[in-house]
C-alpha cells in the first residue's frame, strides 16, 4: 500500500525563493505519473528503492534514466516528464517544489539541467545534511512560513555544495553581482517610474546586454520580473491591509487604477477586488 505525505505551503509572498507543495511517498510497484508538467522547479530525492525518469527537454529530444535510492532527479517547469516506480523495488521519496528569482541560480550551481537532471552527490556530509532538511520541511508543515522558508534555503545550499558539478566562472560571478543590483534597485523603487533602460542605466549596462543577461540568470525578462514583483507586492497589500484599490495600485507603481487593475488581471486572472474578496486576512 502506498504511504503518502503531501503539503501545500501556505504562503507564496516570497519573490527569492518559495516553496508550493512538498511530500514523502512510499510508492507502490510499478506506481507512475505523468506524462505531465509543472509550473515550478520539483526536486525528487530517493530514500529507497529504484525508478526511472522519462523527459523531453526543451530541443524536443526524449531521455530515460534509471535512478536509485541516493540520487535524485529535478523537474524543469514546463518540461514533460513521466516517472515509473520499479515492479520490483519500488521507489521511496521526498520531494520539493519550489521557484524564485533565485531558483534558476540555485538550481545551475548544482549542474542540474534539463539535459542533465539528475543529481549526484560527490560529498556524503552534505548530501545527508540536504535530505534531513527535506525531512524537517515535510515533518514540520506546520512551522511558520518563515521557519520553512529557511530551511528550503538551507536544503539549496547542502543541494549546490553537495553536487558533483559546480561551475561558477569569473564572468558569472560578475553578472550575478550586475542582477543583484538590479533586484536591489527595484525593490528599493518598485513603487517609482521606473522603466528597464533606467534599471540598465543604474547597472552601468548596455539595455539589450542587459536584458539578456537578466533573463539567463533570473528566468523572466526585466519587464517580466519587475511586473511579477510589483504584482505580488500588491497582492500583499490586499490580503493583509484595508487600503482602497487606488491606494494599493499607487503603492506598487500604477497611478491608473485601470491600468493596475488590467495588470493585476494579467497576473491573477482575476481583478484586485475579487482576488481581495476571496483571500483577505483583514475582514
Amino acid at each position: 500500500m502506498s504511504k503518502h505525505v503531501f503539503s501545500i505551503f501556505p504562503n507564496e509572498n516570497f519573490v527569492d525563493l518559495c516553496m508550493y507543495q512538498f511530500g514523502r511517498e512510499q510508492c507502490d510497484p510499478a506506481y507512475s505519473f505523468g506524462p505531465a508538467t509543472r509550473n515550478h522547479y520539483l526536486f525528487h530525492y530517493v530514500l529507497s528503492g529504484t525508478g526511472r525518469l522519462m523527459t523531453t527537454d526543451f530541443k524536443g529530444q526524449n531521455h530515460e534514466y534509471q535512478i536509485r535510492s541516493g540520487q535524485g532527479f529535478m523537474i524543469f517547469p514546463k518540461q514533460v516528464t513521466t516517472y515509473i516506480a520499479d515492479a520490483r523495488l519500488p521507489w521511496e521519496y521526498v520531494w520539493i517544489e519550489f521557484d524564485g528569482m533565485r531558483a534558476r541560480e540555485a538550481v545551475e550551481t548544482a549542474g542540474l539541467t534539463p539535459e542533465s537532471p539528475i543529481y549526484h552527490a560527490t560529498f556524503k556530509d552534505l548530501r545527508e545534511n540536504m535530505v534531513s532538511e527535506m525531512q524537517y520541511i515535510v515533518d514540520h508543515q506546520n512551522e511558520t512560513s518563515f521557519n520553512l522558508t529557511g530551511h528550503l534555503y538551507l536544503f539549496l545550499d547542502f543541494l549546490t555544495r553537495s553536487a558533483a558539478s559546480m561551475k561558477i566562472s569569473a564572468d558569472g560571478r560578475m553578472r550575478d553581482f550586475y542582477i543583484k543590483e538590479a533586484l536591489n534597485y527595484i525593490e528599493q523603487n518598485f513603487q517609482n517610474d521606473i522603466s528597464v533602460e533606467g534599471i540598465a542605466a543604474f547597472c552601468g549596462l548596455n539595455r539589450t546586454y542587459f536584458g539578456r543577461i537578466f533573463k539567463d540568470t533570473v528566468g523572466q525578462s526585466p519587464q517580466q520580473f519587475l511586473l511579477s514583483y510589483r504584482m505580488t507586492k500588491a497582492a500583499e497589500l490586499l490580503k493583509l491591509t484595508a487600503l482602497s484599490i487606488n491606494d494599493i495600485g499607487n503603492a506598487v507603481g500604477y497611478p491608473n487604477q485601470l491600468h493596475f487593475s488590467r495588470a493585476f488581471k494579467n497576473v491573477y486572472g482575476i481583478s484586485p477586488r475579487e482576488w481581495r474578496n476571496k483571500n483577505r486576512v483583514i475582514k
